[in-house]
């Protein structure tokens, strides 16, 4: 009964669907607002302490030499499961929530007949963030998924590649709070490169211990 008045079968219904689409909105606006407040933290944090210190650390001349993060690739084979449709399907809209950005399929640049794979055939799927979308992930990486890891003790300080590039592999998805225990058909992982435009390991290593990159001590 709302208001004195008992609701019929189509006003009720009518209720219910707009109760629905206000939750919807509510939770939209919500995701918005933490979105945005992770990617303007870290944009200032980059460019008010972040940038002094690397340029008293390393003696650069001028800001634009200190090194940034330039874009994060997040990447997922499914090997052979990649030849199910609804498989590849859900490991798609799994990386679509935890990237905020719509993912890709990757396929195969060549045929390769001991594992039965064709040209173009699916092998697995991937994201490339860059800009605030990027700020906003890595955010989430440090300070919300990297810490619900069981018994974590951080990240190695050795997954460097000479060239100032960082790579970090995960073995499930359930450390990010968008993905839903219930709606996952199976505990997969993915590999997490971050590119940066430094020349050299420790200049790369710097940038992401004061991004608060949480590494292992040795």
């Amino acid at each position: 009964m709302i208001g004195g008045v008992l609701p019929t079968k189509g006003g009720l219904t009518n209720l219910l669907v707009c109760n629905e689409r206000i939750e919807k909105r509510v939770e939209h606006f919500y995701k918005k607002c933490i979105y945005t407040h992770m990617t303007q933290r870290l944009n200032i944090f980059y460019n008010n302490r972040i940038i002094p210190k690397l340029m008293g650390e390393f003696k650069y001349k001028n800001k634009l030499q200190v090194t940034r993060i330039e874009k994060i690739v997040i990447n997922r084979g499914l090997g052979d499961a990649s030849q199910n449709g609804k498989i590849l399907d859900s490991s798609l809209n799994e990386l679509t929530l935890i990237a905020g950005q719509k993912g890709v399929v990757t396929r195969s640049k060549k045929a390769i007949a001991g594992f039965k794979l064709r040209q173009t055939n699916p092998v697995g799927v991937s994201v490339t963030l860059r800009g605030e979308r990027m700020y906003s992930f890595l955010d989430r990486l440090i300070n919300l998924a990297l810490p619900r890891i069981r018994d974590f003790q951080g990240v190695s300080s050795t997954s460097v590649d000479g060239h100032g590039n960082y790579s970090l592999g995960l073995e499930e998805q359930l450390m990010f709070p968008e993905i839903d225990y219930d709606k996952i058909d199976q505990v997969r992982g993915m590999d997490i490169s971050i590119v940066t435009t430094s020349q050299n390991d420790a200049e790369c290593l710097a940038l992401l211990k004061e991004f608060g990159m949480p590494f292992r001590s040795n």
